[in-house]
């Protein structure tokens, strides 16, 4: 294990948080719809299955990047994807807020949606590839805080700009090119992944790079590492699924889905039909998001503490055992049309047990478990499966809430979340604290 001080620490969190802007805008992006759509549902006269998949364009987009974010990552280094998706984030931004047909609206969202999926992918294994191992959990969990930020803001935003009449969602669209000019500036200051440019045989740079990083010893151990993870050349896509990677690329997949299909994400987008079902008013609804942005953002700065404490595989067991309880009380109180106030504690509790356990982990696990030669395609055909998930459940739950009320869904997620545990607990194993070329020793090769 490296000591502090073998590596520039200062500098790595630089590095790391600015990458991490990628997850402001992944926050923005998943966030606004929640407080825009009590508009939405006017302005595009919606019925439920329309809402589900104008919810849910986003994830189509996010697939779509999650594509094209593999074969930039692999061909052009993880830095021109960073770039690639601050730009399109910046543009389709203001084409939402210009939309005046639904045809066009989700057109821009699926736009959007391909800068989420590529900044979903590529913030993570960046800042997994230039951190030492011993604080890389709490590292790529900066991405993860970055996303709860962009969450809150972006639910403060729209709580203030709803009161500004039928049209202030095209305003709570369009502020999102101001944070992805940003990120677009703050990308030019990032050096290249140095796994990557040893990969791409520029290993002068990587060096430097590394160098740059950390003291000598640092970084002529890290390259000495990397460059026995490489022997071997280039490999083909299809080696993914090749039989000496097979269970990682297994247990990432499942991860993957897993964090969607616990259910927590209806909470983040369908607040208002939520909260209208137990008789909350507009404000009442759009307040509930700017509380679920709090609580979001405190039990994440939890998780970064503990992540290379108590380990991944602790936060996941504890995580999806205690959403299968806490979902089971709250359909409890909405099937029996319990107060606003009750139901609130429990989407708090569940929001809390999400932030600290399945939301930053997942990230964590997906950018660690897979071997250098093929983190970038691995870890596209992951998140691909991330974001399939997600639009299945949030093109749902519309569709199910209509079928058999608002607490029906949550039944199912509980479910759900015991399969979890139950999957957490035979197939993952602890990562914390191991280099990535260590973990592929171990988790690959044995």
């Amino acid at each position: 294990m490296q000591t502090s001080n073998t590596y520039n620490n200062t500098y790595i969190i630089g590095i790391s948080f600015i990458s991490a802007l990628g997850g402001y805008l992944f926050g923005f992006d998943f966030a606004v719809i929640a407080g825009a759509l009590p508009f939405l549902r006017v302005q595009f006269v919606l019925d439920p299955v329309w809402e589900g998949f104008l919810t849910g364009t986003l994830a189509l987009g996010c697939i779509a990047g999650c594509l094209v974010a593999g074969r930039i990552a692999e061909s052009y280094g993880r830095r021109a994807g960073l770039m690639l998706a601050a730009l399109i984030f910046a543009l389709s931004s203001v084409a939402i807020a210009l939309a005046h047909s639904l045809a066009f609206f989700m057109a821009m969202r699926f736009m959007a949606g391909i800068g989420v999926g590529m900044a979903s992918m590529l913030c993570p294994m960046y800042i997994a590839e230039i951190s030492p191992a011993e604080v890389r959990g709490r590292n790529v969990a900066i991405n993860q805080l970055t996303v709860v930020i962009g969450i809150l803001v972006t639910n403060l935003v729209n709580y203030f700009l709803a009161k500004e009449g039928a049209q202030s969602w095209r305003w709570m669209f369009g502020l999102g090119a101001v944070p992805s000019a940003i990120f677009l500036l703050g990308v030019l200051w990032l050096p290249e992944s140095p796994r990557w440019l040893i990969k791409a045989g520029r290993t002068g740079e990587a060096e430097k790079v590394l160098q740059r990083l950390g003291a000598a010893s640092f970084a002529a151990a890290t390259h000495a590492a990397i460059s026995r993870s490489m022997e071997g050349g280039a490999v083909p896509f299809k080696a993914v699924f090749g039989k000496g990677v097979r269970s990682a690329v297994v247990v990432g997949i499942l991860l993957a889905v897993f964090q969607q299909l616990c259910g927590i994400n209806v909470v983040f987008n369908y607040t208002s039909t939520i909260f209208e079902s137990v008789g909350a008013n507009l404000d009442h609804q759009l307040m509930e998001t700017v509380v679920i942005g709090l609580v979001n953002l405190v039990f994440t700065i939890l998780a970064m503490w503990q992540v290379d404490k108590l380990g991944r595989r602790p936060l996941m067991l504890v995580g999806s055992i205690g959403l299968s309880v806490l979902y089971i009380v709250l359909a409890f109180l909405l099937q029996n049309h319990a107060g606003a106030g009750y139901v609130s504690i429990f989407v708090m509790l569940a929001i809390g047990m999400y932030a600290m356990s399945l939301a930053p982990v997942t990230w964590v696990l997906i950018a660690e478990i897979f071997p250098n030669r093929i983190r970038g395609a691995a870890s596209a055909v992951a998140t691909i499966c991330l974001w399939s998930a997600y639009f299945v459940l949030v093109f749902t739950f519309p569709v199910l809430a209509r079928a058999l009320g608002t607490y029906g869904p949550f039944y199912m997620y509980a479910g759900i979340c015991f399969l979890g545990f139950l999957f957490v607990k035979s197939r993952v194993k602890e990562t914390k604290g191991q280099t990535l070329e260590a973990l592929e020793e171990q988790l690959i090769r044995h």
